[in-house]
């Protein structure tokens, strides 16, 4: 599978011919990324709107923390906190994901603006979900998820966290499809941080062919996650704020664009929009270099 097979479209969005960004907009008073900062709607909505301008292709609008040891929130909280952002942002012309894992948010989002759903549980924690979602006809990212992270619970234990990560996409890819979602409008994203430790994050990360092969686009989101924070460390260091890990985060961007993932899940938009670019220059003048090369030599048997 060529990268560019790999990175593929997803129907009902726009088509961008280089991997796209996805900008990040919490409106929780909990994130562990940016600790309640555009909690409030015009923030939040001022906040979407800034990041389109720095190079987001789309922005993910959640009203619920995922982090490890987050309470849920209630259904009508979680409503309040992202209808009115996600409306405001979709009538400015922002392509618009809704981050959530009940069907009731999914299904108003959908109906104020919103063009793709992303729950991080791929559907398994609302039954709702998947019926939703495909009456709709609403693009879907399906991530890898073993449970709820409250209370700590991770779960992250693996013989071989490739594989089994694949394996485990590749059946949840195929109930989703059963429920009648559409092939073309699946997107798959392989969870880090979610039932991972860090030396399973950067595996993952060093094997995106293999999640590739699932034949679907690819979404990867590492910004500012954990694993991160480990490697800025060192093995004997303290971790660096969340905030001090946009650097990394946009090396990350550049790795999974060269791979050929669909988007990037980001924080901070500005360098990754660069990385993603450069990325997808370099893939450019790799082409060029390979449609010389083959004029020279067809040139030197004449």
């Amino acid at each position: 599978m060529s990268k560019q097979s790999g990175r593929g479209r997803v129907a009902g969005l726009p088509e961008w011919d280089r991997c796209a960004v996805m900008g990040v907009v919490n409106v929780t008073p909990d994130s562990f990324s940016d600790g309640g900062r555009f909690f409030d709607t015009t923030a939040a909505v001022k906040h979407g709107l800034a990041l389109v301008s720095e190079g987001a292709d789309l922005v993910d609008v959640g009203g619920e923390s995922t982090r490890p040891g987050a309470t849920r929130v209630d259904e009508a909280e979680e409503l309040k906190r992202v209808i009115p952002v996600v409306r405001g942002l979709a009538s400015e012309g922002v392509t618009v994901s809704v981050d959530t894992m009940r069907a009731s948010v999914a299904e108003q989002a959908l109906s104020a603006g919103a063009a793709l759903v992303n729950d991080v549980s791929g559907g398994l924690a609302d039954p709702a979900m998947i019926p939703v979602v495909a009456e709709t006809d609403a693009p879907f990212v399906v991530m890898h998820w073993r449970g709820f992270l409250e209370g700590g619970n991770v779960r992250g234990v693996y013989e071989d966290v490739v594989t089994e990560v694949v394996d485990e996409l590749h059946a949840r890819v195929e109930a989703v499809l059963a429920g009648g979602i559409a092939p073309d409008r699946i997107v798959v994203d392989p969870g880090l941080g979610f039932s991972k430790d860090a030396e399973h994050d950067l595996v993952l990360l060093a094997h995106l062919d293999r999640l590739l092969c699932l034949g679907r686009p690819l979404l990867v989101a590492a910004s500012r996650k954990r694993f991160l924070g480990r490697v800025l460390a060192g093995p004997e260091g303290s971790p660096p704020p969340a905030r001090e890990r946009d650097a990394a985060t946009a090396a990350v961007s550049a790795l999974a664009a060269h791979a050929g993932a669909w988007a990037v899940r980001v924080h901070e938009v500005h360098a990754t929009a660069d990385a993603v670019r450069v990325s997808r220059a370099v893939e450019g003048a790799r082409g060029v270099e390979g449609a010389r090369g083959a004029v020279d030599g067809a040139e030197g048997v004449r």
